[in-house]
């Protein structure tokens, strides 16, 4: 999948928004506006102003499409399911090169919410994997307990766990224990 910086930023920032979900199983990362805030941070999202108790919620709302998204049963209706999120959003690209980023593009209007930004900037990047006919990159954790999305960048895209360091290996060690006991 040979997409620039903001390409894959974007990608991997979904990702990250949709598993704070409590739909993923978790308990909800994206409990106050303290949390939203560190999300913010973390992924370096810029042009931020204060956030409030309005943005909490209309990210909480964005979560849930992308989640609806990656969890949908096939590619047509992956696409409705963006397109319809797509046309709430402002899109309005630009070219922009901050914080020692290399220039990219930024797709939302500058006076855009938070939730506008994240719909518009990861709302893109996503629509890019389905225009690609990569939309089988978007994957559920096929571990039992977990529901965590992720996308699956290998060559072969043979990837099934979120994260091969807990889920892999918990799962690998379940079945080495299984075969061990028969």
């Amino acid at each position: 999948m040979p997409f620039g910086h903001d390409m894959v930023h974007s990608l991997a920032t979904v990702v990250e928004l949709v598993n704070t979900s409590p739909s993923t199983g978790e308990d909800e990362g994206l409990a106050d506006v303290r949390d939203l805030s560190t999300f913010v941070e973390s992924r370096q999202v810029s042009g931020v102003g204060t956030l409030t108790a309005r943005d909490l919620d209309q990210v909480r709302q964005v979560r849930e499409a992308f989640y609806r998204v990656f969890t949908s049963d096939d590619r047509a209706a992956a696409v409705r399911l963006l397109n319809a999120l797509l046309s709430e959003t402002r899109i309005t690209p630009r070219l922009a090169e901050h914080d020692g980023h290399p220039l990219h593009v930024h797709y939302f209007a500058q006076d855009a919410s938070l939730s506008e930004h994240f719909a518009a900037d990861c709302g893109v990047a996503l629509a890019h994997l389905l225009v690609e006919d990569e939309w089988e990159r978007l994957r559920t954790c096929s571990a039992p307990d977990c529901g965590r999305v992720f996308v699956d960048e290998s060559r072969n895209r043979s990837r099934v766990y979120c994260d091969s360091r807990t889920c892999g290996n918990r799962m690998h060690v379940a079945a080495y224990r299984a075969r061990r006991r028969a």
